[in-house]
């Protein structure tokens, strides 16, 4: 079992940057992949950065790929995701999961261990 807490979202205007985080609530496995995910209201929940644990493998949605860099700190158990250049249409509760597997994968019920998530708000 991993437990995961997120932490950073807020409010920002357009054009600015925020760091989240995800402590996880022990060493997390060599052969797992973390990913970050958002649920805007009304949508569905949707793929925006992943990792593998270890091994330097990520994979980013084409919406965020240059704005964002998802990263990892074995030593504090932690995930991070820096996001730049924020937009309006960044507006969602930001999730952190962690899938057991070796495989980086955009889908969210691969994720077998989630976080209460974040509100990020972009301000126009």
């Amino acid at each position: 079992q991993v437990q995961l807490v997120e932490s950073g979202g807020g409010l920002v205007q357009a054009g600015g940057s925020l760091r989240l985080s995800c402590a996880a609530s022990r060493p997390i496995f060599s052969r797992y992949t973390m990913g970050w995910f958002r649920q805007a209201p009304g949508k569905e929940r949707e793929f925006v950065a992943a990792a593998s644990w270890i091994g330097g493998s990520t994979d980013y949605a084409d919406s965020v790929k240059g704005r964002f860099t998802i990263s990892r700190d074995h030593a504090k158990n932690t995930l991070y995701l820096e996001m730049n250049s924020l937009k309006p249409e960044d507006t969602a509760v930001y999730y952190c999961a962690a899938n057991p597997a070796v495989k980086i994968t955009r889908t969210p019920r691969e994720y077998v261990y989630w976080g209460q998530g974040t509100q990020v708000t972009v301000s126009s």
